[in-house]
């Protein structure tokens, strides 16, 4: 069983190669967005929301080297505000609305969901484009209802949640070591 889970894995890892200049492209807007002075923006649902808290905590805090503090929003991370905008305004606007009013034309938003069919990150895509604000959508299986609605998407092939959160995740690592490259 542990050699089969570990083969799995292996595999989904291979799989991420073809998508090298998609993440080298989806490195290099966050970079160009924090040289401008704008902010990272991320979020996700569950365990999506993890890996989106997880990438504002290292670009505030720090990944690996000891550099400036960079600006980012874990759009998930405030229950209250969360709890009120579902119940003033719906579950599918918790991210949108808040992007609305932090957002400012140099931003990012960075959006996880590994079935890509969450009705509030398909909103929250479309609201960046709308605000003509970068998106970057990292999803699973075939992208779901969120394939091409972002700026750069990141489809991690796998029909495994477990294996997309766990290859998200390395993705995260991999662009803030490109970032803290960049900003070093």
């Amino acid at each position: 069983m542990f050699t089969e889970y570990i083969t799995e894995r292996t595999a989904a890892f291979q799989a991420l190669s073809p998508l090298e200049d998609r993440v080298q492209s989806a490195a290099g807007l966050m970079i160009e967005v924090l040289k401008k002075g704008g902010k990272v923006m991320t979020c996700g649902n569950g365990g999506s929301a993890a890996e989106a808290q997880h990438l504002s905590t290292e670009l505030i805090g720090r990944f690996k080297a000891h550099r400036r503090s960079l600006p980012s929003i874990s759009l998930n991370a405030d229950g209250s505000t969360l709890t009120c905008i579902a119940n003033d305004f719906g579950p599918e606007q918790v991210f949108s609305r808040q992007l609305e009013g932090f957002a400012r034309p140099d931003d990012c938003l960075v959006a996880f969901s590994s079935s890509g069919n969450s009705q509030n990150i398909v909103k929250v895509l479309e609201t960046a484009s709308s605000l003509g604000i970068s998106s970057i959508a990292l999803l699973g299986r075939d992208g779901g209802r969120c394939r091409g609605l972002s700026t750069h998407e990141i489809i991690v092939p796998s029909q495994s949640t477990a294996v997309i959160q766990e290859l998200h995740l390395f993705l995260l690592h991999f662009l803030c070591e490109r970032i803290e490259e960049a900003f070093a």
